[in-house]
């Protein structure tokens, strides 16, 4: 590759035939700017360079800057003079290209995080929540951006998307977090890299809904007439139409006995949903009174089960390996939702969600002043903070103080 000296100008550049091999004009004004020629006549404006404390024999490096047509010869003149300052404090900008350019992208970075680290170390639930919140928000916005190049400003817009939805938009945050955290620890952004530091969280309003006495009475008749008499078939509006479903009232359902079993079970237990869908017989020892779980979402867990939820289990019939079996005995049932909307309808129990059987246990045990460590156990809390939530509910010590004050205060006061 031959090459030659002149001042780079609009007509020394068209002038630059091109010949059988490629070669370089270098600019006579500006140290390092130059012109490479193509044998196919594509003519580009180059910057050399050698970087700074590397010593006379280091290698030197080359930058496009760009083709002619789009730069002018002053235009790639300035970017040369601005490459050379950047030369002289050190930086060495042909390297950060080639990292820039072989930097992970959002979209390699979360399929990483969910194969190597997700999918290893969190249960199957957990991980599909995380791809699931990743896949619907972060990479369709960000996904071909570089992982190392989102900026705070990027996140922070983003969270403030999902608003209207607080929890969502506060579990993204999480998510992108633990996200870069795995990135730093394998080397793939620079450590202190985390868009989502400092970022202020949404606040969110905790739902607690208790079962009332009455509510729980309406719940317990709702259950006795879906597994004898059985409850009115709700459909939607495109069933309706067929002529040949037969309409409410007349349409009536009876409950398979596992189906009201399931219910009663979270109910006595507090056990989560999951839990008592997974439950199978060999888990279940009647003698000692105990569910023994091998999987929850705090790991192994023993429930202790009280009298009724011992009583119920010793009059199920056994059916197959799973308690609360699904449409075969040896199937896993997937779900409650659809027969819960009937029995909720039933019962007049309006916004009353499953899982708001197991605050209920919760709110009976924290209300009969049984202790919160004691009520934590019985749910499997592994946190003390997650049992605190109930503690405004065990107010029978404190009543009993305010009874004592007050009782002296009257009689000091000879009321």
């Amino acid at each position: 590759m031959r090459s030659q000296t002149a001042k780079l100008t609009k007509r020394v550049v068209d002038d630059a035939a091109p010949k059988a091999n490629r070669y370089d004009i270098w600019d006579g004004e500006t140290r390092g700017l130059g012109l490479r020629v193509e044998a196919s006549g594509t003519k580009t404006y180059i910057f050399r360079y050698r970087p700074r404390n590397h010593g006379p024999g280091a290698p030197k490096r080359f930058i496009s800057l760009g083709r002619h047509g789009v730069l002018t010869p002053d235009e790639a003149r300035t970017r040369a003079r601005a490459i050379l300052g950047a030369v002289a404090a050190g930086q060495d900008p042909a390297m950060e290209r080639r990292d820039a350019r072989a930097a992970i992208s959002c979209d390699e970075l979360a399929s990483m995080f969910l194969q190597e680290h997700v999918a290893a170390k969190r249960k199957a639930k957990t991980a599909g929540g995380y791809g699931a919140i990743l896949k619907s928000y972060f990479l369709p916005a960000l996904g071909k951006r570089k992982a190392e190049l989102v900026t705070t400003a990027e996140i922070a817009k983003l969270h403030l998307s999902l608003r209207d939805r607080p929890y969502q938009a506060n579990r993204l945050l999480a998510v992108i977090g633990s996200m870069y955290s795995f990135a730093a620890q394998r080397g793939l952004v620079k450590r202190g890299t985390n868009p989502t530091l400092g970022l202020e969280r949404f606040r969110e309003a905790r739902r607690e809904r208790f079962l009332t006495t009455d509510e729980l009475k309406r719940l317990g008749e709702a259950l006795r007439v879906a597994e004898t008499e059985g409850l009115p078939w709700r459909l939607d509006e495109e069933a309706k139409a067929n002529k040949h479903v037969a309409k409410e009232p007349n349409q009536r359902t009876i409950f398979p006995p596992e189906v009201t079993l399931a219910f009663r079970l979270l109910l006595f237990t507090g056990a989560r949903l999951r839990e008592i869908l997974d439950l199978q017989w060999s888990q279940v020892d009647l003698e000692r009174g105990l569910l023994l779980l091998a999987e929850s979402k705090t790991g192994r867990k023993t429930i202790v089960l009280s009298a009724p939820a011992l009583a119920l289990l010793q009059q199920a019939e056994r059916r197959g390996p799973f308690v609360v079996p699904g449409g075969s005995p040896d199937q896993l049932r997937s779900g409650l939702k659809r027969p819960w909307l009937a029995i909720q309808a039933h019962a007049g129990l309006e916004g009353v969600r499953i899982h708001d059987l197991r605050h209920t246990f919760a709110s009976v045990g924290a209300g009969s002043s049984l202790g919160l460590p004691i009520v934590g156990k019985l749910l499997g809390h592994s946190q003390p903070a997650t049992t605190a939530r109930y503690a405004h509910l065990d107010a029978d010590p404190l009543r009993k103080a305010a009874d004592i004050i007050g009782d002296k205060l009257a009689s000091a006061m000879e009321i």
